[in-house]
């Protein structure tokens, strides 16, 4: 595999079981207990790292949601290599339901059980805190919009994170297509996860 040392770091931030715990107390009328978990999948050796992504209402563990894969890669055809996300929809998220905690489930997957969501990519940008410590902000492209079919229906989303390599604030949201007003997840700001559990690359 022929990766960047920025996608490797970029990687192993984002890998990894989270939970917004404390945000969840703290505010609680506009925050619900969830649990993240990140895992890596061997789906894209030759030039990207992936994970599959899957969350929790702690109320509910057993009924997971938001699965989806995160192909982390390099843009080469920029004046300046550029680090970007470009998001995956399980064909058949049933089938994978409970993979983020069993990762049994996750060996047999393949990029052909995937669907690629061309408006889904975030650009990623990164800044040193210390030697050997950054902080990478995940944006969408200008002109952008990620839009995917689920149970017959349009659905769209507003997606971008900030990562560490404890914490992760999410700003994933949906979007009403006719008003744009955004109608779940991170409306009032982002949600505040923390590291419980590090997973990763080349670990």
């Amino acid at each position: 595999m022929n990766v960047s040392s920025d996608l490797i770091t970029l990687g192993n931030y984002l890998a990894g079981e989270f939970d917004n715990q404390e945000q969840a107390i703290a505010e609680p009328a506009w925050y619900v207990n969830l649990r993240l978990w990140q895992v890596p999948v061997d789906l894209f050796p030759e030039d990207s790292l992936a994970l599959f992504a899957e969350q929790v209402n702690t109320i509910t563990p057993n009924n997971p949601y938001r699965q989806r894969v995160m192909r982390l890669q390099i843009n080469r055809s920029t004046s300046k290599e550029l680090l970007q996300v470009q998001y995956y929809l399980p064909k058949n998220p049933t089938k994978l339901a409970g993979a983020g905690r069993d990762r049994e489930l996750l060996k047999k997957l393949k990029p052909y059980d995937l669907e690629l969501l061309p408006g889904c990519i975030l650009n990623i940008e990164k800044r040193i805190i210390t030697d050997n410590n950054y902080h990478f902000t995940a944006k969408p492209p200008r002109d952008t919009k990620c839009c995917f079919t689920f149970q017959d229906k349009t659905i769209q989303v507003s997606l971008g994170f900030e990562v560490t390599n404890s914490q992760l604030f999410s700003y994933d949201k949906g979007v009403d297509p006719q008003t744009g007003q955004a109608t779940w997840g991170a409306i009032l700001g982002p949600f505040s996860y923390t590291k419980r559990k590090q997973y990763g690359f080349f670990a």
